[in-house]
């Protein structure tokens, strides 16, 4: 008698949680079919040979999604980070300055399951204060794969949060710590259109 009260009430659970994991699976579903735009805040830590100079960087981002076909999008995405200098550089007394840094990039979003996504974009990386860190360049190439997931809130606003490495070519040609890398965190706030 006790195990069929324990079956029933698992069954009911199960029925419960399925039924739910639908409505919010449809839920998600209709927010990703239509144009979304959010708005996040970026962080991250320095890898190769960039983090010799400069550390971790923090800011902020932008960023559209567009539907193409069903569970694939267009990205369009423009941040702003700022990566710290590093203070006595390897035991040298020597400072790096901070790197005001501008990525524009735009890409594809693929959902592979209900909420999670692969996205892949490319663009371009601008230094704001070139002379100050002493790159013969403005902009550079970059590149940046990530994976992440959608979360839906209430009526058309969701979470987005991602996992991200992003990486540029030379800002000084020779010279391997003016690429940009890193490995970076961004959380965002979005609303998807009506």
């Amino acid at each position: 008698m006790k195990t069929s009260i324990a079956i029933l009430s698992v069954a009911i659970a199960l029925t419960g949680l399925s039924l739910r994991a639908t409505a919010q699976s449809s839920s998600a579903d209709s927010l990703k079919a239509r144009p979304s735009f959010s708005i996040g805040a970026d962080g991250g830590f320095s890898a190769g040979s960039f983090k010799h100079t400069n550390g971790w960087n923090i800011g902020g981002s932008l960023q559209a999604d567009i539907p193409i076909v069903q569970q694939l999008y267009f990205s369009a995405n423009a941040s702003y980070l700022n990566f710290y200098g590093r203070t006595n550089i390897d035991g040298t007394g020597v400072s790096s300055p901070a790197i005001h840094f501008l990525p524009v990039k735009a890409g594809l979003k693929l959902f592979v399951l209900s909420d999670i996504y692969v996205q892949a974009d490319a663009g371009a990386g601008f230094i704001l204060n070139k002379d100050e860190v002493g790159a013969q360049r403005t902009a550079a190439f970059i590149y940046s794969p990530q994976v992440g997931i959608k979360l839906p809130l209430t009526g058309n606003s969701f979470i987005d949060a991602s996992a991200l490495y992003e990486a540029s070519t030379k800002y000084t040609s020779g010279v391997d710590n003016t690429k940009v890398n890193f490995f970076g965190l961004r959380l965002a706030y979005g609303l998807s259109t009506k």
